[in-house]
């Protein structure tokens, strides 16, 4: 098991068990050095990086404690603005009546949502050569207008089709729906609460299918799916098959490729926001979020599953923090 999933069953377990602290003190600087605590819950794609760059923070700044949750976007959202922590992951657009409460995002880094299926379906051969088309996907997650495979193609089995979602208010849902240009209310399927959950019950159904954040889709380490999982390929000019163009769901790299060069589309392909409330003085925070950005921060985005920011969009985000 990699580190950042160790870490996230471990917190996790914490999370269920506890729920989110609320918010610490305020931090303040001593001897040259930062101390204090800074608070983060929110969407689950986010979860491993935050993991990650505390701990990096901490090498620097030992003194400084994190509290981190996943919960989902959702959580994350409300927390923030209720002032329970400081930072809300996001993995989704924020609405309007949210910035219109101070919500004010960091964009932090990329990633993408894709569909999954159980890697010993039946079909497994045909769907990786047709893939799905974007209408056909719709069918399954939005109308609920085929229930068995052979539905959708003749050549497939005569057998249910088992589609899952997600029970939690979660970015990964509201974006794979807005792809649809519907909301997370209006999918199908069995809910099933957080990414972890999600790829599981697929691993442990040959006819399911879902969707998911790449990171609970790829072994990091092998950067080839995970044992039982598969990203199911998406037929974007709908001619039937995967075309070169679109055969890029096989390796990590690839995939993150083209999501950064917009072969991958978005939705399902997202920003990651860090969210604080607007006028936030917290010089820790700031601190923080100038450490995230910074290149060598960025710059292993890649070997963990993200896309960085390209310099345009990371130049706005600096720009950002100036008026926190």
């Amino acid at each position: 098991m990699n580190r950042f999933k160790a870490l996230y069953f471990i917190l996790l377990a914490i999370v269920l068990g506890h729920g989110c602290a609320p918010k610490e003190s305020e931090s303040y600087i001593a001897d040259g050095s930062y101390t204090g605590s800074i608070s983060i819950s929110g969407a689950f794609a986010l979860y491993p990086l935050a993991v990650l760059w505390s701990e990096d923070f901490k090498k620097i700044h030992p003194n400084v404690r994190f509290n981190i949750s996943a919960g989902g976007a959702g959580k994350g959202i409300a927390d923030v603005l209720t002032d329970m922590v400081d930072i809300g992951f996001v993995s989704r657009d924020l609405h309007p009546q949210e910035t219109e409460r101070g919500a004010f995002p960091i964009t932090v880094a990329k990633d993408a949502v894709i569909a999954t299926i159980n890697s010993q379906h039946p079909n497994m051969a045909l769907l990786k050569e047709r893939g799905l088309t974007v209408k056909e996907l719709e069918n399954i997650f939005i109308h609920g207008t085929y229930k068995r495979w052979k539905d959708i193609d003749s050549r497939m089995v005569d057998a249910p089709i088992l589609v899952y979602s997600r029970s939690d208010a979660a970015g990964a849902a509201e974006t794979w729906a807005k792809f649809f240009k519907s909301s997370q209310e209006d999918l199908k399927g069995i809910g099933i609460f957080g990414d972890p959950g999600l790829a599981q019950v697929v691993k442990e159904n040959k006819l399911a299918v879902g969707f998911n954040n790449i990171n609970y889709v790829f072994d990091l380490n092998t950067k080839h799916t995970s044992e039982r999982i598969s990203a199911l390929p998406i037929d974007i000019n709908a001619n039937g098959r995967i075309d070169e163009q679109e055969d890029f769901y096989g390796h990590l790299d690839s995939l993150t490729k083209a999501i950064g060069n917009g072969s991958y589309p978005s939705p399902p392909a997202r920003d990651l926001m860090f969210v604080v409330l607007e006028g936030n003085r917290s010089k820790l925070l700031k601190e923080f979020f100038g450490f995230i950005l910074q290149a060598k921060e960025q710059g292993y985005l890649l070997a963990q599953g993200y896309v960085p920011l390209d310099n345009a969009t990371l130049s706005r985000q600096i720009e950002k923090l100036n008026k926190l």
